[in-house]
């Protein structure tokens, strides 16, 4: 007998996605045991589109951050499989087939995850790089993962409930899933990824915004999320060639500024010279560090598209070398004094607020034929101190 999947979905202000995501579950063979929308204090009519779609809809007290809706729709979610998919995407129609096929496959697989495809919806250069790197990681990367995904991911609820779900410490989108999925592999659980598991991604991304999600809301938090479980996998965008790559690419702009602060000086021509050759050398490695992706951007779009992605793709590189040294610098400053972090999550601290959630706070459809199934609930953890 196939898993029952139910199927939970945070959103905050997401409703110009949130229709065609939902159009997209409605059309799943088989159809999910259920679909949970935890509306996360949207004020564009998010929990509206999703009632009109006829999905339960949850609303948390105030925006409390993806972690917190994710645990809050899993606590009301009766389906023996948890999948997490993001407002913005769309999943295939044979999503849940894939994914009962996998978990009854193997008893042991706790988690199975997707990536995105190769036709994101959004038309500019950066959106169609951005995701087609991710597209490219995932496919590359070991089946036998070390990370979970909340873009389209599933695990057993007997599981996430028994590693108490997301970390509530992360208020913003930001690492939770990678965390949770950090201690499910330290406590030897196994996470799988399905490379014929592919979702489109819909939204358009913004420049800045990208620039700032790379640094402050990935690097950072990624690193001091290493060195404090003192493990660096060497999977997904941690092999040993990004990690080359970030020095390079660290390099080629140090070496261009000085060769500009240099090139200023009439005694210094050599010097600005010299230093422009090892920025234009620092970039051929980096270049030749990546050529698989940058052949693959070429087949699937153009090689004028791989050419024209190559400074996003150094750019990305520096962000994250950036964030890994503010965040090597950021933990430095908690083992000195913790109080200088008063919301870092400590070893002694529950990691979630809990994982229940009130009767009165859930909206579900009320069709005569909905599926029934015996309700089973996380149990539930001690507030913070």
């Amino acid at each position: 007998m196939e898993p029952g999947i139910s199927i939970v979905i945070p959103i905050h202000n997401g409703a110009a996605y949130l229709d065609a995501c939902l159009k997209a579950i409605g059309a799943l063979r088989p159809a999910p045991l259920e679909c949970i929308v935890v509306d996360d204090g949207s004020t564009d009519g998010s929990a509206q589109v999703a009632r009109a779609a006829g999905v339960t809809v949850i609303s948390t007290p105030g925006r409390r951050g993806p972690a917190f809706a994710r645990n809050r729709g899993a606590a009301a979610a009766r389906g023996e499989i948890l999948l997490f998919v993001d407002a913005d995407v769309v999943v295939p129609p044979d999503t849940l087939s894939r994914l009962a096929a996998s978990f009854s496959e193997d008893p042991a697989r706790d988690a199975v995850i997707g990536s995105y495809d190769r036709e994101p919806a959004g038309p500019s250069l950066l959106s169609q790089y951005r995701n087609l790197l991710h597209c490219y990681t995932h496919q590359r990367g070991q089946t036998r993962t070390c990370g979970f995904w909340t873009g389209c991911g599933a695990i057993r609820k007997a599981v996430f409930c028994a590693h108490g779900g997301f970390d509530q410490a992360y208020t913003r989108p930001c690492m939770e899933d990678l965390e949770l999925g950090l201690r499910l592999r330290q406590a030897g659980r196994q996470i799988w990824l399905d490379k014929g598991l592919q979702v489109k991604h819909l939204k358009q991304l913004r420049f800045w915004r990208v620039m700032k999600t790379d640094m402050v809301d990935r690097a950072i938090p990624w690193t001091r999320l290493i060195l404090r479980s003192h493990e660096m996998p060497v999977d997904l965008n941690l092999k040993w060639g990004q990690r080359f790559s970030v020095l390079a690419s660290g390099w080629a702009a140090l070496a261009l500024i000085l060769s500009a602060v240099f090139a200023a000086s009439s005694g210094a021509r050599l010097a600005a010279a010299a230093l422009a050759f090892s920025a234009a050398l620092a970039a051929f490695i980096v270049a030749a560090l990546n050529r698989d992706f940058y052949r693959f951007l070429a087949h699937v779009r153009s090689p004028w598209f791989a050419f024209a992605a190559f400074p996003l793709h150094c750019l990305y590189f520096l962000c994250g070398g950036a964030g890994f040294a503010a965040g090597l610098a950021a933990h430095g400053c908690v083992l000195c004094g913790r109080w200088l972090f008063p919301h870092e999550p400590r070893a002694d601290e529950p990691l979630c607020l809990g994982l229940t959630e009130p009767a009165a706070a859930i909206v579900r459809p009320q069709a005569a034929d909905l599926p029934s199934a015996p309700t089973s609930s996380c149990p539930a953890v001690p507030p913070n101190v």
